[in-house]
């Protein structure tokens, strides 16, 4: 498909433009500041002052599980499940997606998600193939090293060619994510994963399993990332000692450092910075933990990630630009470019010639603070996708 995309405000590496982009063959072919450029043969769009940005690169999601078990003990099939979560995902504006998928069986889990992984991998390869998909999909194995299984459950599947992400998480409550307890409780709770009168004890498992697991699966699941050239990332790192760990194990990513001290320290070491876009959209952590605004005025903040709501990237982006944070382009690197460089897609992420022309027009809508938008920030709407110059939403 040969289009001419007209009378768009153009999110480039480095500035921002006003201008048209010609698309032939998948790719990005020419960018003009001329904005009504007539190309004869070429199907035309006319974006009428509406924002041409790059697709989002999605590098944490885990909305794929929740698409799957839509209530507590309840499973949608695997391949219609992936299809709602792909739909979602590409009306968020996001055209390459690591779909995170948890392994390793907690005390609460039972027979349930975490032994659920293969069942997804195979929906998200079937949907693929079959050519049922809007954005294109990886996978980002999520590996809970305090527990007993998830060697054994990494080994059954990290040779899936889909898998390009392995990141290593511990959520013992009392440090990382979870240092409040209270916060670990309120979650356990409104999950309804556990009573109050189950938590106590609940909670004395969950040490005994991470003292007897969580160093020895950490450093051999780094092992075997390493030796099949998978991206790491680390999660929720919060001293400095835990991002050289970190580091010792060859990791690119310090996922949602919870610390000022440990973002810091992964910097130092080259990693890339992720946290979550809905930290940029609430103002904070929903656990208490370091506000990634914090981290951008410091420097220390390259990604932004969905993790809970999809549309919370571009609603944070339009938020920062909104701020005076960034311009558009500064903006579209935290949730394009730099995710994708982080896990080696060198083809994507960016507007420019001879780059993939995974590409999504926004129109920006403002409406009255008091009643509709009571944090008073800008609403992106995706009004259409492409992805490979082929328009899918």
């Amino acid at each position: 498909m040969s289009l001419v995309l007209n009378n768009a405000q153009i999110a480039l590496p480095t500035r921002d433009i006003t201008g048209s982009v010609t698309v032939e063959n998948g790719a990005i072919a020419d960018i003009s500041e001329d904005p009504r450029l007539n190309v004869t043969g070429f199907e035309h769009h006319d974006f009428n002052g509406d924002y041409l940005i790059p697709g989002l690169v999605e590098l944490h999601t885990d909305q794929i599980e929740t698409h799957y078990q839509p209530r507590p003990k309840r499973f949608w099939d695997p391949v219609p499940a992936v299809l709602a979560h792909d739909a979602q995902m590409a009306a968020s504006g996001i055209t390459t997606v690591f779909d995170a998928i948890r392994i390793g069986t907690g005390p609460t889990d039972g027979n349930s998600m975490a032994r659920s992984a293969h069942k997804l991998i195979e929906a998200v390869e079937h949907a693929a193939g079959a050519d049922l998909l809007r954005a294109e999909h990886f996978i980002h194995l999520r590996c809970e090293v305090s527990t007993a299984d998830v060697v054994d459950m990494f080994d059954q599947l990290a040779d899936h060619e889909l898998i390009r992400l392995v990141s290593l998480m511990d959520h013992t409550p009392g440090q990382r994510q979870y240092e409040n307890i209270e916060a670990f409780k309120t979650y356990m709770l409104g999950k309804g994963r556990l009573t109050e009168g189950e938590f106590d004890e609940h909670v004395q498992k969950l040490y005994a399993l991470a003292e007897k697991y969580s160093d020895l699966n950490r450093k051999l699941l780094a092992e075997r990332a390493n030796a099949k050239n998978l991206t790491k990332a680390a999660h929720d790192d919060a001293t400095s000692a835990h991002a050289d760990e970190s580091a010792s194990l060859n990791v690119a990513i310090s996922e949602f450092p919870t610390t000022v001290e440990a973002a810091h320290a992964a910097r130092g070491h080259g990693q890339q910075v992720l946290m979550g876009a809905p930290n940029i959209v609430r103002g904070g952590s929903h656990s208490g933990n370091v506000a990634a605004i914090d981290l951008l005025h410091e420097g220390l903040l390259n990604i932004l990630s969905s993790d809970y709501v999809p549309a919370s990237p571009l609603q944070a982006m339009f938020a920062l630009v909104a701020q005076g944070h960034l311009s558009v382009s500064e903006a579209s690197a935290l949730v394009s470019s730099n995710p994708a460089r982080a896990v080696g897609l060198e083809d994507r992420g960016v507007i420019a010639p001879g780059y993939r022309a995974d590409v999504v027009r926004v129109h920006v809508h403002t409406g009255t603070p008091e009643t509709h938008q009571p944090a008073h920030l800008p609403i992106p709407v995706v009004r259409s996708v492409w992805r490979s110059g082929k328009r899918v939403v």
